[in-house]
């Protein structure tokens, strides 16, 4: 165990509001007729939330 419980919380708090943050751009972009490759944008946000949430949950 690499970290407390607050650091854990904290990241696992905000891996999900960047996740929540990431799917709602990727349906604003979808809805709104954007040119499919402007999602790829969206990489760096689902990779970041991804990092917060896995290393909450593995206590790294």
């Amino acid at each position: 165990m690499n970290i407390g419980p607050r650091e854990e919380r904290k990241r696992l708090i905000m891996g999900g509001a960047t996740l929540a943050m990431s799917v709602g751009i990727t349906i604003g972009l979808i809805y709104s007729g954007v040119d499919r490759w402007w999602r790829l944008g969206l990489f760096f946000p689902f990779w970041m939330a991804a990092l917060g949430i896995f290393q909450a949950l593995e206590q790294t």
